[in-house]
């Protein structure tokens, strides 16, 4: 790419703000040698990885990498056999620790399934467990070994320490023997050694070697002669420490040389996410999106915006090349709206390039160009020299001898700087040339005739930045179709010139060209109501659409609320049905009770007194299920076909019928994503004509059950599931019938379902012991369950 081009459209401004948000300096890096690529699949490829990134932030804020360190320097001073430091180590096991970070963060199938390429990176990390553990128990700190490192290491350190604190003791116990030669009764250390402060006059009174004195010398540091055998101990032990430390950090370092490939890898890989993360967080705090690109040509921008220059005060403009025209020529009054429009389409095709999200709408357009020229000079310059309009041209030139379909080429005050007659003309032919060259242009111009040329010619297009007569400052909003106007009259006059100076002067302009920019300005005019219709227009859809989002909104919670409703009534539901089973269950041991009463020929008055009993509980249960009461204008239903709306007392909700009344007086009902087999005189329907009220009765429960109980369920052919389902409901109505053995058939086949059954029946409550069948009841084929 041009890096002259780079530095008119300061694309380095943009690779600084990107660097800053990266966290590791090899992440930086990666963000400073960023450059465009002509490319489209590389372009894709970048995109697609910026938008991975983009949506990672969006949800998490970013992947775990703070404290990953850039380690490349310290692995090949590794391997090339150097002795790494204590920080060296903290590095190396930061970077382990950031991976072990990512891997657990990423660990979720969903992140893996939604962010694959972010995934492939992390998946492919080696996490190097052993190192982490070595270096975790061998370095406390940048200049700290811990003593935990080596046991010889730990043995050494315990000397030393024993030394030194019988060094202390014995020069504790002279200080009081001399404390009249010393200047204060105090231990310090000189040169690595323990010493007292002697006054100087009373040196030859303590036996022992100087190390120093105080700067006036009245003070002299003396080790004596009793401990200097001692501190000689102490000596050789701290370098018995050095020498085993260095061993430590040499086969560690040997360690770390060993994984040296492993280590590089990961710290590319660590460096590059750090790389897109950076990208992601740039494009989010631009407010940006991701383009779709092509390479035939096409700029489509929606309310692009220059991302440097403040988001608080940017315009957004649309601007458009490439569909119908080729070449777009920017018309009107030297404000700086024109220049702005200028580098806002050639800076945002530069990030695109490079693989960066763009400050603009979603389902905008940018093409890939082989080259992009700029010429761009200062537009608010009043003087033009000839020297300047010679630079201007030598960069023209240079353009021209390299233009061809691939390129966009960006040109500020086209033919300015000379004779503006002149001037116009070769503005004109060169945007020609660069037109049947196949080339992309935008270019600025204030000549007239520019603007007539571009109306007329084919593949042309005018365009101007909007002017506000009233404020005298452009508004910087691109209007696509519509040459623009200089406005000099209209300015001099708002500014104080003399009316009989502008009447003078409009009386030199031809009328044909004072016509023209009449029509100019009419057309302007037309073109902003419309736009301004447009934009009333855009206001209601966004209106109507939020009114439409709303109701979804309200009718999802509304869904939800429904269903939370259903599955709290089906709470409900259960706990009644659990207390009445609890009842029934009473019952039918305090009925079994009394059979075995009855069996073992007690007398008649204590069977009474125990069915009085009975009757009396069963009597309290009615009057508490009696609050159980069916709503005003619902009837019991007398049969019901498939399709029928129905209101389940049981559940207290309503539902659908989905199957006709079965041998057992019941209906499968469907409420809501529940379905239910139901029996029959639990079904009500509205009547508004009859208000009748319904209850819930145990005692009905276990009578219907009674008549229908068989001794043996068959379960073969079923899944387990379904079995289960079955012999749930099959032992609870047995258990209430008052059954005592039962017999479950399932059959031999594989042993899945009869292993099933039986781990079901080990936890079961109404189970009391089950058994396989013998030969003359079905052998493996069938469990003989003993209720309790």
């Amino acid at each position: 790419m041009n890096q002259k081009t780079l530095r008119i459209l300061e694309y380095n401004k943009i690779i600084d703000m990107l660097s800053e948000r990266a966290v590791s300096t090899k992440g930086k890096d990666m963000c400073k040698n960023l450059l465009p690529t002509s490319d489209i699949k590389g372009v894709v490829s970048r995109l697609t990885e910026t938008k991975e990134a983009y949506d990672v932030v969006l949800k998490w804020g970013s992947l775990p990498l703070d404290g990953v360190k850039d380690i490349e320097d310290i692995v090949k001073r590794a391997k090339m056999g150097f002795i790494l430091s204590p920080k060296d180590f903290l590095y190396v096991k930061d970077s382990l620790k950031v991976v072990k970070r990512l891997k657990s963060f990423f660990s979720d199938g969903s992140k893996r399934e939604n962010y694959p390429i972010i995934n492939q990176i992390i998946e492919s990390l080696f996490y190097i467990k052993n190192l982490e553990e070595d270096i975790e128990k061998a370095i406390l700190g940048e200049d700290e070994i811990s003593d935990r490192a080596s046991e010889k290491l730990f043995s050494i350190r315990r000397s030393i320490k024993d030394k030194n604190l019988k060094v202390k003791e014995k020069l504790q116990s002279m200080l009081y023997s001399l404390s009249k030669y010393l200047q204060e009764p105090i231990i310090t250390v000189r040169n690595g050694r323990y010493v007292i402060p002697v006054k100087s006059e009373f040196k030859g009174y303590v036996q022992g070697l100087i190390h120093d004195q105080s700067a006036s010398g009245s003070t002299l540091f003396i080790e004596p002669m009793p401990i200097v055998e001692l501190n000689n101990e102490i000596k050789e032990l701290e370098l018995k420490e050095k020498a085993e430390i260095e061993r430590i950090l040499k086969e560690l370092s040997v360690k770390v040389s060993n994984y040296a490939d492993e280590l590089l890898y990961d710290n590319e890989s660590l460096a590059y996410l750090d790389f897109l993360m950076a990208k992601a967080k740039f494009g989010l705090d631009l407010n940006a999106s991701i383009p779709n690109v092509n390479d035939e040509g096409i700029i489509d921008l929606k309310s692009a915006r220059h991302p440097l220059i403040d988001k608080e005060k940017v315009v957004p403009i649309d601007i458009r090349l490439g569909y119908k025209y080729k070449v777009l020529v920017i018309t009107g009054p030297n404000t700086g709206g024109k220049t702005v429009t200028l580098k806002t389409t050639g800076l945002l095709t530069l990030m695109a390039m490079a693989g960066l999200a763009v400050p603009c709408k979603e389902g905008s357009q940018i093409s890939v160009f082989n080259k992009i020229f700029a010429d761009i000079g200062d537009e608010q310059s009043i003087e033009q020299s000839l020297s300047t309009f010679s630079s201007h041209m030598k960069n023209i030139i240079d353009i021209v001898n390299q233009a061809d379909e691939k390129t966009l080429v960006l040109v500020d005050e086209l033919g300015a700087g000379t004779d503006p007659t002149e001037g116009a003309a070769l503005a004109m032919s060169l945007l020609e040339y660069f037109y049947q060259k196949g080339c992309r242009v935008v270019a600025t111009t204030h000549y007239s005739e520019i603007k007539v040329f571009a109306m007329e010619k084919e593949g042309f297009e005018n365009a101007s930045v909007e002017f506000d007569i009233e404020t005298l400052r452009p508004t910087y909003r691109l209007l696509i179709g519509i040459p623009g106007k200089s406005n000099a009259f209209e300015i001099s006059k708002r500014l104080g010139l003399d009316d009989a100076i502008i009447k003078r002067a409009k009386e030199f302009i031809s009328k044909d060209v004072a016509k023209f920019e009449d029509v100019i300005q009419k057309l302007q005019n037309k073109t902003l109501l419309i736009e301004r219709e447009l934009d009333e227009i855009q206001k209601i859809k966004r209106e109507t659409q939020d009114i439409k989002e709303e109701y979804l909104e309200k009718k999802y919670k509304f869904e939800n609320q429904r269903e939370k409703e259903i599955r709290k009534a089906q709470e409900e539901a259960r706990k009644i049905i659990l207390k009445a089973k609890e009842e029934a269950d009473s019952i039918i041991k305090e009925l079994n009770e009394l059979r075995k009463k009855a069996l073992e020929s007690q007398t008649i008055k204590q069977a009474e007194e125990v069915r009085k009993k009975l009757k009396e509980k069963i009597n309290s249960m009615d009057k508490e299920e009696e609050a159980l009461i069916i709503k005003d204008g619902m009837i019991q239903v007398k049969d019901v076909k498939v399709g029928d709306e129905v209101f389940v007392s049981t559940v207290g909700a309503k539902g659908i019928v989905l199957s006709n009344v079965d041998s057992k007086g019941e209906v499968l009902v469907q409420i809501g994503v529940m379905k239910m087999s139901v029996p029959l005189d639990k079904l009500f329907i509205e009547q508004k004509s009859k208000k009748e009220a319904a209850k819930i009765g145990a005692s009905k429960i276990i009578k219907e059950k009674a008549n229908n109980i068989s001794t043996s369920i068959d379960l073969r052919g079923q899944t387990v599931d379904e079995a289960l389902y079955n012999l749930d409901k099959y032992l609870d109505d047995a258990f209430l019938c008052g059954l005592t053995k039962v017999t479950i058939i399932h059959g031999k086949g594989t042993g899945a379902l009869r292993e099933g059954i039986q781990k079901a029946l080990k936890n079961h409550s109404h189970v009391k012991s089950f058994r396989l069948g013998d030969f003359t009841e079905g052998g493996s084929g069938v469990t003989i369950v003993e209720i309790k």
